[in-house]
């Protein structure tokens, strides 16, 4: 979700300037976490300590729909109500509902969760909130209304992730070695100023907020890039909305190498890398309303 700070993506990557990847970037980046993670976060939704399965599932921060598809195949009989706030996710959500024929099963809301009042979401039992909470501006407030939504013995599912994902050794490239953690590390100062929250424990604040903590669940991923053709693309997309946020900030070498690779017909092209591993981390929380 964008709401809150609308220069910041999903997962906490700066956008470029508004003439450059902009929404459809992000989508793009969406698709491709979903499609790179898809076991991953098959395996949350296996791990979650339910005791019934699921009818009414609401995924707050939806995105493009990476958990809420992963909710629906988990979860055949259960219908998902995904709320984001970029329209433009929400269609491009519809779209995929529609090729999978699972559309009847899915209802969109486009709702900002910032906002005091929020619109009628039902009563669900499973609460999924993946990369998005990091995004409120007042995240105890909506934890509370959160805990309020849910039937009584409900659970709430929250996904946090530790940082952008990291793809290149750190001897690349060889011309400039360390060069993406530099990047990161300009982006991630500019992160902290906008999303405080991100890769926050929100184990206390959810105690806070009333629920009891059932399980926490941490997730190291590590994905060869020889297994999977999406992972270029991820490194690609993801490279070049860092450039747009903090070339201003980047040494002029890293600036020239950082181009090298986003060039994808030069041989430099981190496209035509063979050794690429998407790595990051993420952290579940499953939280209960008494």
């Amino acid at each position: 979700m964008t709401h809150a700070h609308p220069h910041t993506s999903h997962h906490g990557v700066p956008d470029g300037p508004q003439h450059g990847h902009g929404t459809d970037g992000q989508a793009e980046i969406l698709d491709l976490d979903a499609e790179v993670l898809a076991e991953h976060i098959a395996s949350i939704t296996a791990w979650l300590p339910l005791e019934t399965n699921p009818r009414q599932i609401v995924d707050l921060g939806c995105g493009t729909g990476a958990g809420t598809f992963a909710l629906l195949d988990r979860f055949p009989d259960a219908h998902v109500t995904a709320v984001d706030a970029s329209a433009e996710h929400l269609q491009r959500l519809r779209t995929t509902a529609c090729a999978r024929g699972v559309e009847e099963r899915v209802s969109r809301v486009q709702a900002n969760l910032d906002d005091a009042a929020w619109p009628d979401l039902g009563s669900p039992d499973l609460v999924w909130a993946s990369a998005s909470l990091h995004h409120m501006a007042h995240p105890a407030r909506v934890l509370r209304a959160v805990h309020d939504l849910l039937t009584p013995g409900g659970l709430f599912a929250v996904v946090e992730l530790a940082g952008f994902p990291r793809f290149l050794p750190e001897s690349a490239p060889e011309n400039r070695p360390g060069l993406e953690e530099r990047c990161h590390a300009a982006t991630d100062r500019r992160t902290a100023e906008h999303l405080p929250y991100r890769g926050a424990d929100w184990g206390p604040m959810l105690t806070a907020a009333g629920f009891t903590i059932e399980g926490e669940h941490a997730i190291a991923v590590n994905i060869a890039g020889s297994r999977n053709a999406a992972i270029g693309r991820y490194a690609l997309g993801g490279l070049q909305r860092i450039r747009g946020a903090v070339a201003d900030t980047l040494a002029p070498e890293d600036l020239t190498a950082l181009d090298q690779l986003l060039d994808t017909g030069s041989p430099h092209s981190i496209l035509r890398r063979d050794d690429l591993t998407m790595r990051t981390e993420r952290t579940v929380w499953a939280a209960r309303r008494a």
